[in-house]
């Protein structure tokens, strides 16, 4: 008996060290290495896309970029690299949960589900799904859309609010996957989509960043609410509070004006009423 019992304790010492080591925090793997990863979309905008030089810019951008200060801050670290490695729609969250990223900045909803595989910060914008279509054929809402077809980018939260809002409204339209932005408007120019759907605050970005912006036409309505947020690793809750904190003081002292009327100054001089109530709700005090 007391050989078996020398066994099982020596089995139980040894089990745990055959398995992966537990990936250390966030903040001291940036510590270690020196760099701040930060995953976003590429075509994305005006939430996070790439410019005429490739330099990845946005609202989300810009907020990642006073994260990175308050990082440099928190380690006592006189300089950081940033790396910023594109992401799809599809493996977007893969990256966080393989370490790939440290952050994941862009047009990214915060759901219930989403959160059983990667943590969220407080809220960033808040905005809803809807239709672009050529001004020649417009779209002004779902039931224009009966026997119609429709592109939406696949592994989005549009896609599945479109597919329930459409058999709500016992209307019949193909929805045609796609996996880019770009592909999204090119069968739309092409006269092979009657509409594309997305997040309203980012068709009208295209829109305004297209070389043909006249002849295209954004729905005022939305089918669904899309609360963005950004997405860090789960279970990392002092990376998890520096963002916050950070969120909530541009909240707290209206510097998160700056960075909004930059990029949302050119739809509408004046906030959304939601949006005034999202960065008061998540002006978290000290």
């Amino acid at each position: 008996m007391k050989s078996l019992f020398a066994i099982v304790v020596a089995a139980a010492l040894v089990i745990p060290s055959l398995g992966a080591p537990a990936p250390s925090g966030t903040l001291e793997q940036i510590k270690s290495s020196g760099t701040v990863r930060i995953g976003y979309r590429q075509a994305e905008p005006p939430m996070s896309f790439d410019d005429e030089n490739g330099t990845p810019v946005g609202y989300t951008i810009d907020l990642c970029a006073r994260i990175v200060t308050a990082i440099k801050t928190e380690l006592g670290l006189a300089e950081i690299e940033v790396a910023y490695v594109p992401v799809t729609a599809s493996d977007r969250f893969q990256a966080l949960i393989e370490n790939k990223i440290d952050i994941l900045c862009g047009s990214t909803t915060k759901t219930l589900s989403r959160a059983r595989l990667v943590d969220f910060t407080q809220l960033t914008f808040a905005t809803g799904a809807s239709l672009m279509s050529l001004d020649a054929a417009p779209i002004a809402n779902l039931a224009d859309l009966q026997g119609k077809k429709v592109a939406v980018i696949k592994d989005t939260t549009t896609i599945e609010a479109l597919r329930t809002a459409l058999k709500d409204r016992l209307t019949e339209a193909e929805i045609v996957p796609v996996d880019t932005t770009d592909e999204g408007m090119r069968l739309l120019r092409d006269g092979e989509v009657a509409a594309f759907s997305a997040d309203q605050v980012v068709l009208i970005g295209l829109v305004l960043m297209a070389k043909d912006r006249e002849g295209f036409g954004v729905s005022p309505n939305f089918f669904s609410y899309e609360p963005f947020a950004l997405a860090v690793r789960r279970n990392d809750a002092d990376f998890r509070l520096l963002a916050d904190s950070v969120l909530s003081h541009l909240y707290r002292t209206g510097q998160i004006n700056e960075i909004y009327n930059k990029w949302f100054g050119i739809f509408a001089k004046k906030k959304p009423v939601m949006i005034e109530a999202l960065y008061r709700l998540n002006a978290t005090p000290e």
